[in-house]
């Protein structure tokens, strides 16, 4: 349960760095690559943690996939909570294929 909170929280911190600044467009791109660098350097101190703990209750393939699961819904959050973007049938029949690929990778 640990891997997975700190794969959130780190996921968190990712989606803000990389699509963040799209809110900020006025603003130059270097003072937003600068910015996204800073918001990252917590996300990579929960990740590693993270892997760290998970290796000891996943294989390295099945930590990967989880955290690209975790990756969308903590992305889809906040598009919606930031962008207003609500997702299409389209974008969650292709959510509910990623959710079979995690089923698959975690099945015995």
């Amino acid at each position: 349960m640990r891997t997975i909170v700190l794969l959130v929280c780190s996921n968190i911190f990712m989606t803000l760095a990389w699509y963040g600044h799209l809110k900020l467009k006025a603003h130059p791109l270097v003072w937003m690559i600068l910015m996204s660098w800073l918001i990252a350097l917590p996300e990579y101190a929960l990740q590693v943690p993270a892997n760290r703990l998970g290796a000891a209750l996943f294989t390295v393939t099945q930590l990967k996939i989880l955290q690209e699961c975790i990756t969308l819904v903590v992305f889809t959050v906040l598009v919606f909570v930031l962008f207003g973007e609500r997702p299409s049938w389209n974008i969650l029949a292709s959510y509910l294929c990623i959710l079979g690929a995690v089923y698959f990778a975690f099945r015995g």
